[in-house]
Order: C-alpha cells, then sequence, then structure tokens
C-alpha cells in the first residue's frame, strides 16, 4: 500500500500506485474489505484503463484521483 488517508482515526482512502496498468494488487483489495468505506483506488502513471473491480477498487490514471484531490 502506497498511501492511506484517514479520517476521525479510520481509513477514508486507499491507493496503490503502478507504473502502468495492472491487475489490483492483492494487498489494495484485502484492505478494502476491511475498510468497506474506505474509497480504494489503484492508479497508473501511464496506463489508460479506467474501470471498478467487483471489489470496489478504481483502477484508473493517476491525473482521475488528483483531479478530484484539487
Amino acid at each position: 500500500m502506497d498511501f492511506v488517508g484517514e479520517r476521525s482515526g479510520a481509513p477514508s482512502l486507499l491507493v496503490e500506485c503502478k507504473w502502468s496498468d495492472a491487475n489490483p494488487d492483492r494487498s489494495l483489495k484485502y484492505l478494502k474489505a476491511k475498510f468497506p468505506e474506505a474509497d480504494a483506488w489503484q492508479i497508473s502513471a501511464t496506463g489508460v484503463k479506467d474501470y471498478v473491480t467487483p471489489e470496489g477498487v478504481r483502477v484508473a490514471p493517476a491525473l482521475a484521483l488528483l483531479s478530484m484531490l484539487v
């Protein structure tokens, strides 16, 4: 796991960073199941895929997440 944002002592944002498109990381899917209320993202620097897995992990280019944070 690369980044975890928290609110009120509980994880609210889980972020895994990859260089290019890749299948969702196993640890990210585990943490999403453990903290279902947290937003889970796997972002990539050069990837183009943008979808949500059945587990609720969003896989997207980094700019998709970064544009929401600004």
